[in-house]
């Protein structure tokens, strides 16, 4: 098999060092965009949630539709 260079591995921090180095790293978003991003995902779920309401009556009243014939 071909052989492997060795590399001398970087000492190891502390696991919360780096978490905290992390997070240092985080943009976190102005309150304005925040309400506005918010807003705009409750609004598209609550149409989403009415639109799939809508064409699951729909459906159903189809399928009731389609049982009830009698041949």
């Amino acid at each position: 098999m071909g052989e492997t260079e060795k590399l001398e591995k970087a000492p190891k921090q502390s696991w919360f060092t780096g978490l905290s180095a992390e997070f240092k790293k985080i943009i976190w978003p102005d309150k304005q965009s925040l309400v506005r991003q918010t807003t705009a995902v409750v609004a598209v779920s609550v149409v989403l949630g009415l639109i799939i309401a809508l064409m699951d009556y729909i459906i159903q009243y189809g399928v009731d539709f389609l049982v009830g014939l009698s041949f």
